[in-house]
């Protein structure tokens, strides 16, 4: 048997692999929504205790809530737009290029440098879809995105872990060097702010939830030149999981509290 990788990560950078492990676990339910081939694969090549998160429903519930979200949004898009690049902000172990390409498509994936080297290790990508090591706030990513025109921009699973000032500057990144800029960006609901004891997964990494926003009018201020394409939520993920939740999912206090995936563009 090849030598597994063990990755030395902690705190936010560390959640990557409890949302991986999310995604291969229900991929392999009978009835899942989506299939994460990838994950399936590759989970059994990290060296790492998933104990915690295999016993964290709320967090992987989550996870794949947003998951199935975000792809029907991305690939939309794409389908609006079959030559775009994507940019993956934060990527983590996300899979999700290899579910929605088109044979066309170019995708970037970014994170900090020793999320990219564990990704590096696992996929060993290139061609239409490669990986920059670099920080999300740090504007000379930007000049590694060689391949332009319309452009997604796919925020998933770290506004909540940055600061206001931080996030702003991310946005502003994205807005001084692209145009024709679309952005999907999940916030956390304002209320669950300074509450990760609820996905114990999450609180044993270190990571401590700062940041949230219920709507854009939330982010206006710090997404000046953007405009709102809608407010949505990972509501009808979560009652793709559970078709109970139908029975309530039209009840306001529930897309309050859920996660929000805020769509915005520039001009």
């Amino acid at each position: 048997m090849p030598e597994k990788i063990k990755p030395i990560l902690n705190g936010s950078v560390e959640t990557m692999l409890q949302s991986f492990y999310a995604r291969a676990q229900y991929s392999r339910r009978k009835g899942h929504k989506f299939y994460d081939a990838k994950a399936v694969e590759l989970v059994e090549k990290i060296d790492y205790d998933f104990d915690v998160a295999a016993k964290d429903s709320t967090m992987s519930n989550g996870v794949i809530a947003r998951t199935l979200v975000f792809d029907e949004l991305v690939k939309a898009f794409i389908e609006e737009n079959p030559d775009c690049t994507v940019v993956n902000i934060a990527c983590g172990l996300d899979t999700r290029f290899y579910r929605m390409d088109n044979g066309k498509i170019t995708w970037y994936n970014i994170d900090l440098p020793e999320t990219i080297e564990v990704r590096n290790q696992i996929y060993g990508e290139s061609g239409r879809v490669s990986s920059i090591g670099i920080s999300a706030t740090d504007p000379a990513w930007a000049e590694e995105i060689k391949v332009r025109g319309k452009m997604m921009f796919i925020i998933e699973g770290l506004s909540m872990y940055l600061t206001r000032e931080e996030n702003a500057r991310m946005i502003g990144i994205i807005r001084e060097n692209f145009d024709n800029a679309f952005v999907l960006m999940e916030c956390l609901a304002k209320r669950w702010v300074s509450k990760e004891n609820i996905e114990k997964s999450i609180q044993n990494t270190g990571a401590k939830f700062v940041f949230g926003a219920d709507s854009f009018d939330d982010i206006k201020d710090i997404a000046q030149g953007f405009h709102k394409v809608k407010d949505d939520d990972i509501v009808r993920g979560m009652t793709a999981i559970f078709p109970a939740l139908k029975l309530i999912a039209g009840v306001p206090i529930i897309h309050k509290i859920s996660q929000k995936i805020l769509i915005f563009e520039k001009g």
